[in-house]
């Protein structure tokens, strides 16, 4: 599941989303990072031995943008320190840089690119990949999505939007093994999703996943972005025993419509989230996600009404909407299709009043398990962003710190109490 996005439709039939979340569509900007936050003023930070103007110079150069162009984009780089490290990222989408690049001790860390969704496979899989005549077709897997790169011999990993997470940063040394990756590949921009029950941001059940686990699903090289072709990247992968999201298949581009929509039943059937097609040289993306997955994000959404129940409703409705015309389905599916959606919608808001009613806390549950240095790392860290955490449980097992936390939501526990109370609605 996911925070809410914001975007606009194609005409192609394709949904260009703005995603805002962490995972593959579940970020929120106070889950990741570090610390501190503020807007770059070029004079405050003059002083900065990491961001001086000879420095500047050089990272305008590894963005391949002049300097006009640089001077333009500074003003919206967000400045960060993890643990004494100054760094700059563009939170934001920018015209010619992605968002989520990273500026850090004279290095660059690339975005990941936006990846554009179709609401209709038959029209807009060849509208997508009109230069191409096969597709790679890949799980998309519902966790949160981190880049991991080796700077100046240090290992760390990005969030979507461009904060070093602490918290994935030292999880990452027991989930993976990359030393040998970047000793060979210096300049390699490992791109994964971190999934699993036992996760701080978007927790999800996989049947081979006990607690918390990465994969990866993407190479790029992390100064030019550029990445490996897909049989190259899962090649490179296994041969450095990186675990990797699962490939269904290589398919003509013609025939992937169908091929994808069968897909798409099975994982629906299972709970999980969708596909993401890539073009065989790794240069175009397009995702399509599954009907269980609008139900989720939606049942999720609603049992927080007024922090994400809006933003998320119209984009996910429409996307059932196109979903039930191109599956050319039946009045009575159609309206099963519409029972489980409203079901999702107004049961999980019934039960959020109702929790508030009773005096209970409504927020984001999550349950993690590490050691106890990046426990209270994730922590310090969390608190740092001004989130109120209240622990339910926390005890030591197999040598791990087990913890189950809750972040509170106040807009959803404050309004809905004003209304119980008597709060007169203005319309």
């Amino acid at each position: 599941m996911g925070t809410p996005d914001d975007g606009t439709e194609a005409d192609t039939g394709t949904e260009t989303e703005s995603e805002t979340d962490m995972g593959t569509e579940t970020e929120t900007e106070t889950d990741t990072g570090t610390e501190t936050e503020t807007e770059t003023d070029p004079e405050a930070n003059a002083n900065h031995t990491t961001d001086s103007d000879d420095v500047d110079v050089d990272y305008h150069r590894l963005l391949g943008i002049g300097d006009a162009a640089f001077a333009s984009l500074e003003p919206h780089l967000q400045q960060r320190n993890y643990e004494g490290l100054e760094y700059r990222h563009v939170p934001d989408y920018r015209r010619g840089v992605e968002r989520g690049t990273v500026l850090i001790d004279g290095e660059v860390v690339r975005g990941f690119p936006k990846v554009p969704r179709t609401l209709v496979l038959e029209t807009g899989i060849p509208t997508q990949f009109d230069e191409h005549e096969q597709v790679a077709v890949e799980e998309k897997l519902n966790g949160y999505n981190v880049r991991v790169a080796r700077i100046h011999g240090e290992q760390l990993a990005f969030s979507r939007s461009g904060m070093v997470c602490p918290f994935t940063t030292r999880l990452l040394r027991r989930l993976v093994d990359l030393a040998a990756l970047f000793e060979e590949y210096p300049k390699a921009m490992v791109c994964g999703e971190i999934i699993g029950p036992e996760n701080p941001y978007t927790a999800h059940e996989y049947p081979d996943v006990d607690s918390i686990a990465f994969r990866a699903f993407d190479w790029r090289d992390r100064e030019s972005g550029k990445p490996l072709p897909i049989r190259e990247r899962r090649e490179r992968y296994e041969a450095f025993g990186v675990p990797q999201t699962p490939l269904f298949e290589i398919v003509d581009v013609d025939d992937a419509a169908a091929s994808v929509q069968e897909l798409i039943h099975e994982l629906d059937a299972e709970d999980r989230e969708g596909v993401i097609l890539q073009s065989l040289d790794g240069d175009t993306l397009l995702k399509y996600t599954t009907s269980a997955s609008t139900n989720s994000d939606l049942a999720y959404a609603f049992s927080l009404p007024f922090d994400y129940g809006q933003a998320f409703m119209f984009r996910r409705l429409l996307r059932e909407g196109y979903q039930t015309v191109e599956w050319d389905e039946d009045d009575e599916a159609a309206r099963e299709r519409a029972h489980e959606l409203g079901e999702s919608i107004l049961c999980s808001m019934r039960e959020a009043i109702q929790s508030v009613e009773d005096g209970d806390t409504l927020g984001e549950r999550h349950t993690v398990r590490a050691s106890d240095e990046t426990i209270d790392v994730l922590f310090e860290h969390l608190r740092g962003q001004g989130l109120t955490i209240d622990i339910e449980d926390d005890f030591h097992e197999d040598g791990d710190r087990v913890v189950t936390f809750c972040k509170r939501t106040p807009s959803s526990n404050d309004t809905i109490r004003n209304y119980l109370d008597g709060h007169i609605v203005r319309e």
